[in-house]
């Protein structure tokens, strides 16, 4: 089976050394609604697919971290069950948690991807070397990104980014293999 992904070659060179990608949370991982119960706990809504991605991430060795403004129980719930263990959260100062986190990992922005839908996240797209955002992300962000998804936030659009970032660097097709239950 030939894989079914696509993307431009100078898209695919732009991303191909990333080896590190954040992400927001709301209105990147989700549809960027708040919705609360009557009791005022937050309530989140995570999509399979962008989960899928983000433990694929791992499996090829490229570092997903997690950076929001926000911070919530079901949010940490749902992180820990993907093995994301890099995470910032409650932090509205994005970038100074994204460089510590490249300090940690021994990388610099020329290895990273950034995937964002609004003001806060505008300094990562900035630097990142793959600059990632949904289509109905503020204005800003999509016009800092190298790539707008064609999926809607919360509903595969970090699945996207994932899979570009497999594709570039050379792990998709092994991960589909092994998907298929494909001789190594």
């Amino acid at each position: 089976m030939h894989p079914a992904l696509t993307w431009p070659p100078e898209l695919l060179l732009r991303a191909q050394g990333v080896r590190v990608a954040f992400f927001d949370v709301d209105g990147v991982l989700t549809d960027g609604g708040l919705y609360f119960s009557a009791e005022g706990e937050t309530l989140k809504r995570f999509h399979t697919l962008d989960g899928h991605g983000l433990k694929m991430l791992r499996q090829a060795g490229i570092e997903p971290c997690v950076i929001s403004g926000r911070d919530s129980a079901p949010l940490r719930l749902r992180l820990q069950a993907l093995g994301v263990t890099r995470l910032r959260l409650g932090t509205e100062d994005k970038l100074p948690a994204a460089e510590a986190m490249l300090a940690e990992l021994g990388l610099d922005w020329a290895q990273a991807a950034a995937m964002g839908d609004d003001w806060p996240d505008l300094p990562l797209l900035q630097r990142a070397a793959l600059a990632c955002a949904p289509p109905a992300a503020h204005a800003e962000a999509r016009a800092l990104a190298t790539y707008i998804t064609t999926a809607p936030a919360g509903a595969g659009a970090v699945r996207e980014c994932c899979d570009l970032l497999l594709v570039a660097g050379g792990h998709y097709r092994r991960l589909l293999d092994a998907a298929l239950g494909a001789p190594a």
